[in-house]
């Protein structure tokens, strides 16, 4: 498929999550058979003040292609800013986050905010449009709750300002991450708008891949939660099959992710970060909650490594 004048080689893409879709776990996820993968997002903001913790989010290399580079702002200007401040970032899409449902993010007016305000999401998509060549897309929600359920709205929006394509995740701002995902509003949209549209929420393997794209009729599907400690999730999609690798492939992954946060990060925060991914890696295995208190206390790279070795 396309997205502007970009082709990808496949439907399946990693969706943007803040703690997770750093530098290594996209280049894993990428090996796995990701058609596209994104960036944690990223405060337009932050850029125009030059933060260095923000230059940190948006490193990059060879093996992080093709990449969505995800903003999230509510002023056009300052998003417009911040984009001609990025030339130097290597990055084949750039993505305006209209979904996160965080209150610090939504109480700034940011995030799912914006699905209340058609026109400002018309005005930022414009602006970044007019701010840089590559495509633009948008994520969005079903709505910001129950009540004022909008996204076929909000996508006509974003169409209006330029979007090349449009992730739709199925829930409100209310729902956060809990209860199902609405597949019936992601069909809505892809049936008023003329350009691609992503499905995103409640894709867990090859079966519900399938059951989303026969009932959406959408285009590609992003995946988020479900591929945390399962990067080859991807390769299971694109095979249209259940996948799980040996635990010792699992075992020489999980290593090799601890030795890229390291080498990224450094290895005080890389062993910080990998906690969490170790645990998710270990989800599902007898004893687990045992298993994530010893994960939670290693110190080191090797300790945590010996874990692993342990566990697997």
């Amino acid at each position: 498929m396309k997205i502007g004048s970009l082709e990808l080689s496949g439907r399946y893409f990693l969706a943007p999550m803040a703690g997770v879709t750093d530098l290594p776990f996209r280049i894993l996820c990428n090996e796995y058979g990701a058609a596209l993968t994104c960036t944690e997002m990223i405060s337009a903001k932050a850029i125009t003040y030059g933060n260095k913790k923000t230059e940190e989010l948006m490193k990059t290399d060879d093996g992080d292609h093709p990449l969505a580079l995800q903003l999230f702002g509510s002023d056009p200007a300052i998003i417009a800013e911040a984009v001609s401040l990025i030339g130097h970032v290597s990055f084949e899409i750039l993505d305006i986050n209209m979904g996160c449902p965080m209150p610090k993010i939504v109480n700034n007016g940011e995030g799912s905010a914006l699905m209340k305000d058609p026109e400002l999401v018309y005005r930022i998509v414009e602006a970044a449009r007019g701010a840089t060549s590559k495509p633009v897309t948008v994520k969005i929600r079903a709505g910001y709750d129950s009540d004022n359920i909008n996204a076929v709205e909000i996508a006509l929006a974003a169409q209006d300002g330029g979007v090349s394509a449009i992730t739709v995740h199925g829930r409100t701002r209310e729902q956060m991450y809990e209860g199902r995902a609405d597949w019936e509003i992601i069909r809505k949209v892809k049936e008023m708008v003329h350009v691609p549209v992503i499905g995103n929420g409640d894709v867990t393997d090859a079966e519900s891949a399938q059951r989303m794209f026969d009932e959406t009729g959408c285009d590609a599907i992003a995946v988020g939660r479900a591929v945390r400690g399962r990067p080859w999730l991807f390769r299971e999609l694109n095979e249209g099959k259940a996948f799980r690798p040996s635990n010792d492939e699992i075992r020489s992954l999980v290593r090799l992710h601890i030795d890229m946060a390291v080498s990224t990060h450094g290895e005080y925060i890389a062993v910080r970060e990998m906690r969490k991914h170790v645990g998710w890696y270990t989800a599902g295995i007898a004893g687990s909650a045992a298993l994530r208190d010893r994960i939670n206390h290693c110190e080191s790279a090797d300790e945590l490594k010996k874990t692993v070795d342990v566990i697997f």
